[in-house]
């Protein structure tokens, strides 16, 4: 995330009791339902990734079944906020890095990246996100992704949504799951899926492209 533009939009974001209207709001509270089943599919993990944790809701959510969890943001005050709301729980590590940069000699059995991609400054920085990522997914392990559709980001001023970004997760993983989530609003309308990592997974997913 190389522009101070999308830092600031972030840090403006970041400053209000309610990110994203992220506890107050039933349309998250269904996304964060969902995210959580594609999440859980293969029972609780060894140890996962969560890229991205705004004010913590899902964090909150996804920490009791994880043996260890790893949470990165590119925001220090959203990792502030989420360790003080989990109440700095001992099974979870944290980290400042952009996703486009970010390598681990750790792989995990779970990557979860939701509501990310679209504060990019342009595809290039989505690939070398998405390359990232493959890196450090474990064999067979699961990428959860979710994302505004493309329609509502481009409105919102963002590079690109869902649509996009699932075309290029399934160069490098196989997708399982895709499932729809629309509220009430206009800017409710997302797409979630669930991704095995290709290495050692045979198996071409049907799903409509």
């Amino acid at each position: 995330m190389k522009t101070v533009t999308h830092f600031d939009l972030l840090r403006r974001e970041l400053d209000a009791d309610d990110p994203w209207q992220l506890d107050s709001n039933p349309f998250e509270h269904e996304r964060h339902m969902h995210m959580l089943r594609l999440s859980l599919s293969k029972g609780p993990v060894a140890h996962a990734l969560e890229v991205g944790c705004a004010g913590g809701a899902f964090t909150e959510k996804l920490a009791p079944y994880c043996g260890r969890l790893t949470v990165m943001d590119v925001m220090p005050q959203a990792l502030a906020r989420t360790r003080k709301r989990l109440n700095y729980p001992p099974n979870v590590n944290w980290i400042v890095a952009d996703v486009q940069h970010f390598s681990s000699a750790e792989r995990f059995e779970l990557i979860v990246v939701a509501e990310v991609f679209y504060y990019l400054a342009d595809i290039a920085e989505v690939r070398d996100a998405i390359r990232n990522l493959a890196c450090v997914l474990a064999p067979e392990g699961q990428l959860i992704f979710g994302s505004a559709r493309d329609a509502n980001c481009r409105r919102w001023g963002h590079i690109a949504g869902a649509e996009t970004v699932l075309k290029m997760l399934n160069e490098r993983f196989t997708e399982i799951e895709r499932v729809e989530c629309v509220g009430q609003s206009s800017n409710e309308d997302c797409l979630l899926a669930r991704f095995q990592n290709a290495v050692h997974f045979s198996h071409q997913s049907d799903l409509p492209r």
